[in-house]
């Protein structure tokens, strides 16, 4: 790879990195490109992204970004899933581990700040942020719908009331 495209790759890893809401760094040992490939498909499919890396390029795009302090995790064959939605990368990396013994999660950043493999795995067993942001919304409108019911309810005994005098007379 000549310096030109090195540049080129530091400069995408670093916007990747600059505008990542959580990133995921993996080892992975011997995954075929069709193993590979179906990872990438996986993330594209939950709003994530996917690369291969190497280590030294990947460290000098690090710098300057709110994910600096992941270079240590920079060693070996690495690869690094990133998403906008902190909780989109994480989920689907932890999952591919479980059925892929070739593809290692050793930590990532989430804000950041750096996160071991555990709170990896917690991250990634949280539920997608519209499905956070839907309960939240459910959980709100819930009592302002019970106010509504409870103040419509005396209007709809009187028209009860009033509509069963009428009838009577």
């Amino acid at each position: 790879m000549q310096r030109k495209q090195k540049e080129a790759v530091v400069d995408v890893l670093h916007e990747t990195f600059n505008g990542a809401g959580s990133v995921v760094v993996a080892h992975q040992k011997g995954l075929t490109v069709v193993e590979i490939t179906d990872l990438r498909g996986r993330m594209r499919e939950a709003g994530a992204g996917f690369r291969v890396t190497k280590n030294r390029l990947a460290k000098r795009a690090l710098a300057s970004t709110p994910y600096e302090n992941l270079t240590d995790l920079f060693s070996g064959p690495t690869t690094v899933a990133y998403s906008d939605d902190p909780v989109a990368a994480a989920k689907v990396a932890v999952n591919f581990a479980k059925d892929n013994d070739k593809f290692e999660v050793i930590g990532g950043g989430f804000a950041g700040q750096e996160l071991s493999l555990e709170q990896v795995q917690a991250l990634a067993a949280l539920p997608p942020l519209d499905e956070l942001r839907a309960k939240l919304v459910g959980m709100i409108s819930t009592p302002a719908t019970r106010i509504a019911a409870i103040t419509a309810a005396p209007a709809g005994q009187l028209a009860r009331v009033f509509g069963a005098y009428g009838a009577t007379e």
